[in-house]
Parts: C-alpha cells; structure tokens; sequence
C-alpha cells in the first residue's frame, strides 16, 4: 500500500461501524445503508467504483441484521413518530422525516395511522406540546397584544402548522384550557 492509497475495507471494519452506529443511534436499515455508504466513501477517497464494490457487504450486513432484528424498520418509525409527535411536530412534518430517513411507504403510513389511532387529533396534540415547549400561547410570560399574537401564529405556521389549529391553540387562556382542549378537539 503506498502512501496515497486508503487502506481496504473488510467486512469486519464495516460490522465494526454498524455496530458502533446501532450503539448509539436507531435507525432504519436504509438510514444505515447510507451512513455505511457515506463512511467507506470517505475511506477510501470517493472513488465511485471501488465504493460500489462494497455495496454487496453492506446489502449483506443490513440483511443480516434484518433477519436478527436490530433493524426493524416499523418500530423504528413507529418510535420516531411517537417522539417527534410529543416534540411537537406537526404530522405532515412527522411523515416526510421518516420518508428522510429511509423508512419505507408502508412503513411510514402505518406509524402515521398509529398516531391518528392513540390520539383524537395528532396535529392538535402537537401544536399544544409545541407551544409549551417554545412557550407561546397560554404558556406565555407576561401580556401580549394583537401584534404579539400575529408573531405567534407566523412561529406556529413557520413550524409547519395549519392556522385553524394554531388560532385553536391560542385561543385557550391557560393550560388548563389546553388540557379541556386536548380532551375535547372538536
């Protein structure tokens, strides 16, 4: 091996690489298909051809792990999507970051039709945790004006809510509105 020449890659540094990626991140087997390709790529100095060559590797190892289960791409989106709900992301947001993530269609719906299932209106459910978490709204400090609510409604709208759900929100005058709310959306 000269000097300019990456050292080669075996299956047992790309294992070692999954492995350490699974420690410390969950993710869909195409996520870590990517992160996989995205590695060698740097390792051996982007040279299309010989990165292609390990694509068999890769496919094999996230194959393997499939048929091992730690990769199981519904409970990955099935998670994600919990998670990202109770941060505050709005549905339509939820969706195109599992699709980001290499989660498959049916996959993604299915984990979207669970959240529609465990909570009346998700998008609703959303935009109260988002307001709690930038505190806005009714969970506000201090007074607000007319001007003060046009911001509020462009953050909600910025954060990819519809405005009948951000109106819906701020309307609510303290939390235990938002909770009545929560309770009763329609």
């Amino acid at each position: 091996m000269t000097a300019g020449e990456a050292a080669p890659l075996d299956p047992a540094l790309l294992e070692k690489w999954a492995l350490f990626y699974l420690e410390r991140y969950a993710s869909s087997a195409e996520n870590l298909r990517l992160v996989l390709k995205r590695r060698a790529r740097r390792r051996l100095g982007g040279e299309r051809t010989t990165v292609a060559e390990y694509g068999e590797l890769i496919d094999a190892l996230i194959a393997r792990y499939r048929a091992a289960g730690m990769l199981d791409d519904a409970a990955y989106a099935a998670g994600r999507a919990r998670r990202r709900l109770a941060r505050g992301e709005p549905v339509r947001r939820i969706a195109a970051g599992l699709a980001a993530k290499g989660v498959g269609a049916e996959d993604a719906a299915a984990a979207v039709a669970a959240l529609r299932s465990d909570v009346t209106d998700p998008d609703l459910a959303a935009a109260c945790a988002f307001a709690r978490r930038r505190r806005l709204g009714p969970f506000r400090r201090g007074p607000s004006d007319a001007a003060f609510r046009q911001r509020e409604l462009g953050v909600f709208a910025r954060a990819g809510f519809e405005r009948h759900t951000a109106q819906r929100v701020l309307a609510c005058a303290d939390e235990a509105a938002i909770a009545d709310l929560l309770a009763d959306p329609d």
